[in-house]
């Protein structure tokens, strides 16, 4: 009986090792998937602080599109 009660607590632990795993290569793909977001929104930041932007969002649910017009106040100085 005791042997059967290691086996299984060896299962158990190597059960959690890969669930703590596949925890971690979720958490760096999201991490990732972050970053790319982030560069993303960079460029479009910069675009807009350069010139106007019309995104265009269409809504799964209805089919609507909604307009979305990015624009600035800010004045670039020339330099760079």
């Amino acid at each position: 009986m005791p042997e059967k009660i290691e086996k299984i607590e060896k299962i158990d632990k190597k059960s959690t090792a890969m669930d703590q795993e596949r925890f971690k290569k979720r958490l760096e793909m999201l991490d990732k998937r972050l970053d790319n977001i982030d560069s993303v929104v960079t460029a479009l930041v910069e675009r807009v602080m350069r010139q106007p932007v019309t995104i265009e969002v269409t809504c799964p649910k209805c089919g609507n599109v909604v307009q979305i017009m990015l624009t600035s106040n800010i004045k670039s100085s020339g330099k760079g």
